[in-house]
């Protein structure tokens, strides 16, 4: 007995670019940068003053209430409202559905940080009485995301958290294909959440040297594959997939958006937050991607890459791309959608995944924006779609996601034909 075939069924997120999966892609398509200046906090001492934020954003209309809100931190938040969207979009009878192998798997990458700065910040504050609150721990840890979920809908199957810093949803996305396949479960919400806009994120990636310090030009400071690129525009939001093995979805009269035909992992090897700077982790993680798809590297079409907008990474990636693919790289359409909508960390494979999908179902690749001046050490032979989306049949997309420590995953996503 083979593996079981795995579809997308049901489509849900909350990001910079949209409180929806159709207000996301039509941003997307049009080119339109999602970022603002940070009003949570004071950054007037900060290398960094923006970010790419969730606007309007109100729980409360997806049936969270608002006592509810205080014992639940914002990327969980994010993640209940992407999964509300997800399941009804999914059009699922959780009346007719076995509960028992029906999952959550997510990724995020650093969970409640402002719950936990918040507490800290007040504790400092509060003399040498430690007042924290009883919700402390169940708003910072990062599996509350899909527990919560579960709580909610009963889905009793696979549950937990994935955290492999940025590569976490795209990990998540592996192992609820690999545990469908294999049979451990039928349906599995996946994705990824997270909400890192605060103090010690910014801080910390700033005192890396891996953020974007350009607030002056701050709605187009990420600026993948451009010469006066200076690191990446930090995001938030998140997107929930509904993964469901074929025949269960076809059994239902499911609409399928595309099949997820495999997946890969990797680790560079090399730095904690450097890649190899000839793409060794990431040529790799692409290969086996492809192999477990039982694809070759000239059936792809559309590779949404990492594309930080950090100047070691995107170099290291587009050689990754040229020694994989050899002359069908010139063939291939790449963009960085983060470009666009920031960089989610632990959520960003999961919003890239819904761009790829978006790419296979409606055959428009989105591009990547803020391009002006060229890099010597980038091969602009390659397309990567620069400032406007392009229209093209889209039968296969890769979708790259990369992280800190030398985490790599890469997910293959293709047009659905019930045709094996």
């Amino acid at each position: 007995m083979g593996l079981r075939r795995v579809v997308v069924t049901g489509l849900g997120t909350i990001n910079p670019l949209g409180n929806s999966v159709g207000e996301y892609f039509s941003n997307l398509d049009n080119g339109i940068s999602g970022a603002r200046l940070i009003k949570t906090f004071d950054t007037s001492l900060f290398k960094t003053r923006f970010a790419c934020t969730v606007e309007d954003f109100d729980p409360s209309r997806y049936g969270i209430e608002r006592r509810e809100l205080r014992r639940i931190d914002r990327f969980a938040q994010f993640a209940m409202v992407a999964a509300d969207q997800a399941v009804k979009d999914s059009g699922l009878d959780l009346s007719r559905l076995d509960l028992d192998r029906t999952g959550v798997i997510l990724g995020s990458g650093i969970g409640g940080i402002r719950s936990l700065t918040e507490e800290i910040m007040g504790y400092s504050a509060g003399g040498n009485i430690p007042r924290f609150s009883p919700f402390l721990i169940t708003k910072m840890i990062s599996d509350m995301a899909p527990g919560l979920i579960s709580i909610k809908y009963g889905f009793a199957g696979p549950n937990y958290t994935t955290t492999s810093a940025c590569a976490s949803s795209s990990h998540a996305m592996g192992d609820a294909l690999n545990l469908i396949r294999l049979g451990k479960a039928d349906v599995i919400l996946t994705g990824g959440a997270e909400a890192p806009i605060s103090e010690p994120s910014i801080g910390g990636f700033d005192s890396s040297k891996a953020l974007s310090t350009n607030n002056e030009q701050y709605r187009t400071a990420s600026r993948p594959f451009d010469a006066t690129r200076d690191g990446f525009v930090m995001g938030e939001g998140s997107a929930v997939l509904v993964f469901e093995e074929l025949e269960h979805a076809l059994k239902r009269g499911a609409r399928v958006y595309a099949e997820v035909a495999g997946a890969g992992t990797s680790a560079d090897a090399y730095h904690i937050t450097a890649p190899h700077p000839e793409g060794e982790g990431a040529m790799k993680v692409m290969r086996l991607a492809l192999e477990d798809a039982s694809l070759s590297p000239g059936d792809v079409d559309y590779i949404n890459v990492h594309g930080t907008s950090t100047p070691l990474g995107d170099v290291a990636e587009l050689r990754a791309v040229k020694r994989l693919f050899g002359e069908h790289a010139y063939k291939l359409n790449i963009s960085s959608t983060k470009s666009m909508h920031g960089h989610l960390l632990g959520a960003a494979g999961a919003v890239e995944a819904l761009a790829c999908i978006h790419a296979v179902r409606d055959s428009i690749v989105p591009p990547t924006i803020n391009f002006q001046f060229e890099d010597p050490d980038i091969d602009y032979r390659l397309n990567l779609t620069l400032n406007k989306s392009q229209r093209r049949e889209i039968r296969v997309a890769l979708n790259n996601t990369f992280g800190f420590g030398g985490h790599n995953s890469c997910l293959v996503f293709k047009a659905f034909s019930e045709a094996k």
